[in-house]
């Protein structure tokens, strides 16, 4: 069977600095297949729309593709609304970096929260889900971040990285490469 890589981001995008930029080119010099769609309004964006946007995206990848999803930041909570109310497959991984709290007020993202209530069962829509949390994420402090870490699913808690985006020094992170490619969630 193979598989494809569906990378996510937040508000704003990634750009060509961003972890996830590098990691599409990472992978795909590896022969990955790899989607990192383009969402529309990236600065302000309107959770209807990116929810159209990605069910678009994911109806083009065949049924018999493995699906990973790499989401950071806001697609994490976009992530939660589509699994809740749009998914018609079971995925693969699901990993899912720097979600911001599920009680942000931050105004050009508020069409996205709150976040779905039943959680427990958006947390094991894919086969396996990894969430990777920052204890020094602006957007989730440590006590916010309890709220992923309850679910009963993979959490790993790196120390000191910020949002782990380019203001937080993350353009290349062989980490998260290795997680794709070989599910390690080992830390160096």
């Amino acid at each position: 069977m193979s598989r494809s890589f569906l990378i996510l981001y937040g508000v704003g995008g990634s750009g060509p600095d961003h972890w996830q930029t590098w990691l599409q080119q990472e992978l795909e010099k590896q022969g990955e297949k790899v989607r990192f769609p383009d969402f529309p309004e990236k600065d302000q964006p309107i959770k209807d729309v990116w929810l159209d946007h990605l069910s678009s995206v994911i109806e083009e990848i065949p049924q018999d593709e493995e699906v990973i999803v790499v989401a950071h930041s806001l697609a994490c909570i976009m992530w939660f609304h589509y699994a809740a109310s749009c998914l018609k497959r079971k995925l693969q991984r699901a990993i899912l970096v720097a979600p911001p709290s599920p009680f942000l007020e931050y105004e050009p993202v508020m069409t996205f929260f709150p976040v779905p209530e039943n959680m427990l069962e958006i947390a094991t829509v894919a086969e396996k889900t990894l969430f990777v949390l920052s204890s020094t994420d602006p957007y989730c402090s440590v006590e916010d971040a309890a709220q992923y870490l309850d679910l009963g699913v993979p959490c790993v808690m790196l120390p000191k990285m910020g949002h782990i985006n380019v203001e937080a020094g993350y353009g290349p992170w062989p980490w998260i490469l290795d997680v794709c490619l070989n599910e390690q969630v080992t830390l160096r």
